[in-house]
């Protein structure tokens, strides 16, 4: 993806304030941690307000989040198969999230935000499995906040050179995907343990 066509896709959005960072990240065409690091500075530049960016990357990330959860409920893995290419989803996305899905169940829906590949897709699994609408939002949202926060804050320290955000983010990720990978093991040792203990009852 040129450098150039983000940068301007991300000033004319940049005109509609806090609405055009929501659209960004509906659109979901540029990375999520690059539309917010835009946010961060224009909030660096007095342009919107922190809680304005704030509610606007929560609510544009867990939309294009149900878009996807949508499409999985009515068209299911063959729907992707066919069109994922034009929404940018690959094979390996759909195949590692539904791996995941299928291991860890509803709660990976939060903890997969921050895992890099399987975040792409995972609401896909969940539509086709025909999660709990309710649910899924409740997870999604909530995953959206941290995420959000992050790159903001990011985007306001690096003002100016927000666009280097993909080489500083590193640092801040790795230890995030470290702690859900590890939060979704112990999930699944608990989760599995309290099985064995039902099945020995009956």
């Amino acid at each position: 993806m040129s450098h150039e066509w983000i940068v301007n896709a991300l000033e004319h959005l940049g005109n509609l304030g806090f609405i055009g960072i929501a659209l960004a990240l509906m659109i979901e065409i540029i990375p999520s941690e690059i539309v917010l690091a835009y946010g961060g500075f224009l909030i660096a530049n007095g342009e919107i307000s922190f809680i304005s960016a704030t509610i606007a990357g929560i609510l544009g990330g867990t939309m294009a989040q149900v878009f996807l959860y949508w499409l999985g409920y009515y068209g299911g893995r063959p729907f992707f198969e066919k069109f994922g290419k034009f929404l940018l989803i690959k094979k390996k996305h759909l195949d590692a999230s539904e791996k995941w899905f299928r291991n860890y169940g509803t709660i990976v829906i939060f903890t997969a935000r921050f895992i890099p590949i399987v975040r792409h897709a995972i609401s896909i699994p969940a539509g086709i499995a025909k999660m709990k609408f309710s649910q899924f939002v409740l997870y999604t949202t909530t995953a959206m906040l941290p995420w959000t926060l992050l790159f903001l804050l990011l985007g306001i320290q690096l003002n100016n050179h927000w666009e280097l955000i993909s080489s500083v983010a590193g640092k801040y990720i790795r230890p995030i995907i470290v702690i859900a990978i590890l939060s979704l093991s112990i999930y699944f040792i608990v989760h599995y343990v309290k099985n064995k203990k039902n099945n020995c009852r009956t």
